[in-house]
């Protein structure tokens, strides 16, 4: 009789498994098997999924919707090894045993894997072990899928504009306006492109007002008839105060995309957006914001007017690694080349420092001066020579002699007469 005992290992291991997948690739793999004893197995099967599902809870009802992308079956088998009657084979431990399996993503739009705050796209492969008299054993790995957005096309490499007014008001007395019109030179953008931003403000208002930009991300999910909307602030830039009567201008002003997964727009129970806000915040009163839309793409191709400046940079300093001469020496030391009465022990302080900005601090030096030490000073005994000054070993007052310092010290005398004639013309 055999005794039917633990797996030791059940594992799916992908061919590729750093790969992002997009439609019509191949996903293949291998399900691992090693047992600890002699173990019969009545089947392997594996299941590939792709499913985007929404859900949030509204009261006591459970607003809940899914949508399939993807569906694939199959029972694998083991190459060349023998099976029974009922297609079960036995594993024996001390071996590894795979059963390789594959399949091909469906042609035309998938959902981008993605996870947010009411709901996600999920692509997984999901493998089953089934034994006599056991529960069946599963194992599921995800893989990443990516629906692929051409910012390159003429929609999306054309600019975007828009204007927008405020009539600002305090105890219903009207007090001027506020207004802002901005504009972008495209749509389209990938990560690490740059957004060049022209806008226009003007103040007229008794209020310091600020101008702002933020790259939004706007996540909508429908399930059930409902909506739900979920905004997130993601960067933001900031131009100077605005004064009343005054107006400020941005010309080329720069905010870069980061790491961002694309639009997802084809999907009909998720959709995730992207916009850039230029809006201005005035005391006292509501924002003035201004809603430019942004599609994020996957790739930059060459007829984009800006490309990504991660590649840029990584193409210029290919070229400049190919004319760089041979590494330089190091150089010198600073504590071998600078004298010890010249180093500068003093730390650095911080001159400024913004608390909105990432970069590091303007830094200031404050060394600290050395001056020259005193001279030597010696003490000179009673039956000292007389008549030195200042400058000798027993610093004597001006005029006064080595031989008077045995007596009584002239500077000291003087000092004592001039206290004593004080205190007469007092009384």
């Amino acid at each position: 009789m055999v005794m039917f005992k633990k797996v030791k290992n059940f594992a799916v291991a992908f061919s590729e498994p750093d790969k992002v997948y997009f439609s019509g690739d191949k996903v293949a793999g291998r399900v691992l098997v090693e047992v600890a004893e002699v173990t019969r197995v009545t089947a392997v099967k594996v299941l590939a999924c792709g499913v985007a599902r929404v859900t949030w809870a509204k009261g006591p009802a459970q607003c809940r919707q899914e949508m399939e992308y993807l569906r694939f079956e199959d029972v694998l088998a083991l190459e060349e090894q023998p099976t029974d009657e009922d297609g079960s084979v036995i594993l024996r431990p001390g071996n590894k045993y795979e059963y390789k399996f594959g399949f091909e993503l469906p042609q035309g739009p998938l959902g981008t894997t993605f996870k947010g705050k009411y709901g996600s796209v999920d692509y997984w492969v999901q493998a089953s072990l089934e034994r006599p008299a056991c529960p069946t054993q599963q194992i599921k790995k995800r893989f990443e899928v990516m629906d692929p957005v051409d910012v390159n096309t003429p929609e999306l490499l054309s600019p975007v504009a828009a204007k927008k007014e405020k009539k600002v008001s305090c105890m219903f007395i009207p007090d001027g306006r506020v207004s802002v019109s901005a504009q972008i030179d495209r749509k389209g953008f990938c990560e690490g492109d740059e957004i060049c931003i022209n806008a226009d403000f003007e103040n007229t208002c008794s209020r310091i007002v600020v101008p702002k930009a933020a790259i939004v991300a706007k996540h909508t999910y429908l399930a059930n008839g409902q909506t739900k909307v979920f905004s997130q602030k993601l960067s933001c830039v900031r131009g100077n105060h605005i004064i009343s009567g005054t107006s400020e201008s941005w010309r080329g002003k720069t905010i870069r995309v980061r790491k961002l997964k694309p639009s997802i727009l084809g999907c009909n129970i998720l959709r995730v957006e992207y916009f850039l806000q230029i809006y201005v915040s005035v005391p006292g009163s509501k924002k003035i914001i201004l809603e430019l839309p942004l599609v994020i793409g996957s790739r930059s191709g060459i007829g984009s007017r800006s490309s990504s400046m991660a590649s840029q940079t990584s193409s210029e300093m290919s070229w400049v690694d190919l004319n760089l001469p041979d590494a330089p020496e190091a150089p010198p030391c600073y504590l071998d080349i600078v004298p010890e009465d010249h180093r500068l022990e003093s730390p650095t302080t911080p001159l400024l420092d913004d608390p909105d900005g990432f970069d590091s601090p303007i830094f200031m030096y404050a060394p600290e001066f050395k001056f020259m030490p005193p001279p030597t000073y010696t003490e000179v005994s009673a039956a000292a020579a007389p008549g030195q000054g200042p400058g000798g070993a027993g610093g004597a007052c001006p005029g006064s002699s080595p031989s008077s310092r045995s007596q009584v010290d002239p500077c000291v005398s003087n000092n004592n007469n001039n206290t004593n004639n004080n205190n007469n013309n007092i009384q």
